[in-house]
């Protein structure tokens, strides 16, 4: 066995959008991998046929991840760019998306029809017929059916205009998504006979997802209309696909939807939240609506659970949906305690979990109960199971070789009473090659969010710096996701009781691991973990380093600058820089840095808008204005996700400098 090493991750396969045919006897997923010279991932569908338990690869071109299903289980349709006037046009600023079709059972992909615009989410109608999500972009013009001459001009335009970016609303930029100024999802209809495509939402409508009803003569889907400012509410709205017409479900301005689909002709199930209690951050629940009359009927008023899967990871790449239909139930992940779990739910609602085992459902897909997963379990990095009789069964072994090669530290779990009736759930891994006579440096591990949860998966930073010698602790704190409504709300506290249930934490781990220096503890963490390692050191001297990543510094300068500032921060600071800035500031680590000791080095990516590089620029600015030692590293071309799905050449550098600020401070005398 060897240690794991620092850029073993670039060998990893990630898999993701597992999905099962109509017929269920075969599914396609998605493999990633990353590879590290081209500085990219390369993303590949395969097949896995379910009766004979076999999987092969089916495409090769490193560029396939967006693909469906046709109806006749045997053709699976899916975008690519295969042929170089196809890369030279897309390279001089033209706009469209090429689908192929290919065959399961062998032959070459062939071109099957193209759109000029990006598609986002594609379904099926019939064989002729497909529904698609595109950002509309009404400073640009359509480039189809313009002669060679004006389109030169077009393309010709939009490069000069690359210079300029016009801002009247706000969010102005998305992260991973760039500037977004007017830019709106919207709905296409397309006919292959006609080769002609129509847009069936407005010019200022948003539409986030949209679901097809088993007869294919509907569509539902949610959506919300906006000039200025993006509401955090939205609205459902069902497209009758035979008489062309718009009928509105729901237009209160007071619910948010994510997710809506069609449980019976009559009634479609939505999940959402009216966020009266415990604002933007609330669980949803379960509604019905009918779809003639327009009742809503909640089915789930005592549900308190989260409905997405939060167990943090930096083992994926690649997303998948969180809930899902198949015949009369609707499917969807909980994340409970430190695991997240598969649930289905009937119309009455009824509630029944499917997967119970601790761990992360990353995606799956069901089909006439039938249900096949990619999940991570203990130690064991991502893999594609089925179910049978509740009784999970492994189908791949893509990443066995990391259980079988590599030294990995097990999960040891230590619980802590933080304060009368709270109790916090944490974990501690030992150095490889634990010698119970010495004494080893230590690293504090805060997670994101603050609404999501450290469980007993596989984490590759924390592993390695097991492996370099270095005990990791980590622990989900109030605010976490898991534990209900009541345990994940801090707003306007942050910095109060969370802080003390981490040091409280960090207390216990220091006082039964007698192995740990205490003179030697680094802390870090990312976006709110970001947060708190700002606060940490702004409020005690207790650790030695620090390695504060895509983090926040100011709350006023974050409401002001961000995606989702204006509307996060007012919810979870309980203020705004008008009404309170007081409060705002007293929050602010920044206010705080003419106290810190502890040498830290800062993080971030200069395309990161969820929480923008100013913060980080500001508090380094403030610690080397006083004297503390402290690093900057930024790197370009990466947004809020570097840790997780950056490109590999910077996972590493990332992960790099960290280790080397934390050797640096924590090892060498």
């Amino acid at each position: 066995m060897e240690n794991l090493k620092l850029d073993d991750f670039t060998r990893y396969k990630f898999l993701s959008g597992v999905n099962l045919c109509s017929e269920g006897n075969y599914a396609c997923f998605v493999l990633h991998e990353p590879l590290v010279e081209e500085n990219k991932y390369a993303s590949n569908l395969w097949i896995h046929n379910v009766e004979e338990n076999k999987h092969y690869k089916l495409t090769s071109f490193n560029k396939e991840s967006n693909f469906i299903w046709l109806g006749d289980s045997e053709h699976i349709v899916f975008q690519s760019v295969r042929d170089e006037k196809d890369k030279e046009k897309l390279e001089s600023g033209e706009k469209f998306t090429q689908f192929y079709k290919i065959n399961i059972h062998g032959g070459e992909a062939e071109k099957f029809f193209r759109v000029p615009m990006s598609v986002g989410e594609i379904k099926e109608i019939n064989k002729n017929k497909f529904i698609f999500s595109s950002i509309f972009n009404p400073a640009e013009k359509t480039l189809e059916g313009l002669k060679d001459e004006d389109k030169s001009k077009e393309l010709k335009r939009r490069k000069e205009e690359k210079d300029y970016e016009i801002i009247d609303e706000i969010p102005f930029w998305s992260n991973g998504g760039g500037f977004t100024n007017k830019k709106r999802n919207r709905l296409y209809l397309y006919d292959i006979d006609t080769n002609k495509y129509e847009a069936i939402t407005e010019e200022l409508m948003s539409v986030g997802s949209f679901n097809v009803s088993s007869d294919k003569s509907k569509v539902v889907f949610i959506a919300d209309t906006f000039k200025d400012k993006l509401p955090i509410t939205n609205n459902i709205f069902v497209y009758d696909l035979n008489n062309r017409q718009l009928n509105t479900l729901i237009n209160e301005n007071e619910f948010s939807c994510v997710y809506a689909d069609f449980i019976n002709e009559d009634t479609i199930i939505c999940l959402g939240s009216y966020m009266q209690r415990y604002g933007n951050n609330e669980n949803s629940k379960f509604y019905k609506i009918n779809i003639k009359t327009k009742e809503m009927i909640c089915i789930t008023p005592d549900f308190e659970k989260s409905t997405w899967n939060s167990v943090g990871s930096d083992c994926r790449y690649g997303g998948s949906s969180s809930v899902k239909k198949d015949e009369e139930y609707i499917y969807f992940i909980t994340t409970e305690e430190d695991s997240s779990y598969l649930n289905r739910i009937d119309i009455d609602g009824n509630i029944e979990k499917i997967i119970d085992t601790k761990g992360s459902v990353d995606s799956y897909t069901v089909k006439d109960g039938k249900v096949l997963f990619v999940a991570l379990r203990g130690l064991k990095l991502q893999e594609l199971y089925a179910l049978d009789n509740k009784k999970e069964c492994q189908l791949t072994n893509f990443n066995e070789w990391v259980i079988k090669e590599r030294n990995l530290s097990s999960f040891e779990k230590l619980a802590v009473e933080t304060a009368l009736g709270i109790v916090i759930d944490g974990w501690i891994l030992k150095p490889i090659n634990f010698d119970e006579n010495k004494k080893y440096p230590a690293i504090l591990d805060i997670h994101g969010g603050p609404k999501t949860v450290y469980g007993e998966v596989f984490y590759h930073e924390m592993q390695y710096w097991a492996n370099e010698g270095y005990f990791v602790f980590f622990c989900n704190p109030r605010g976490s996701d898991g534990k209900g409504n009541e345990f994940a709300d801090i707003r306007g506290k942050y910095g109060t009781i969370d802080y003390d249930d981490i040091m409280k934490f960090t207390d216990e781990v220091l006082n039964k691991y007698t192995n740990i220096d205490a003179n030697r503890v680094g802390v870090t963490g990312g976006s709110y973990g970001g947060f708190m390692t700002n606060w940490i050191i702004g409020h005690t001297d207790r650790f030695k380093a620090a390695a504060s990543q895509r983090s926040i510094s100011n709350w006023i300068s974050k409401f002001g600058t961000t995606d989702i500032g204006y509307y996060f921060v007012e919810d979870q600071q309980a203020a705004t820089p008008w009404g309170d800035p007081d409060k705002l500031w007293w929050h602010s680590p920044l206010r705080y840095a003419d106290k810190v000791k502890t040498p830290t080095l800062f993080l971030h990516s200069d395309e990161d808008y969820r929480c923008w590089i100013a913060e980080a620029f500001q508090m380094f600015t403030a610690l080397k204005y006083h004297g503390i030692d402290s690093k900057l590293c930024m790197f370009r071309g990466e947004n809020h996700e570097l840790s997780r799905s950056g490109k590999p050449k910077h996972r590493i550098r990332r992960l790099e400098e960290i280790t080397n600020w934390f050797n640096h401070y924590l090892k060498e005398e």
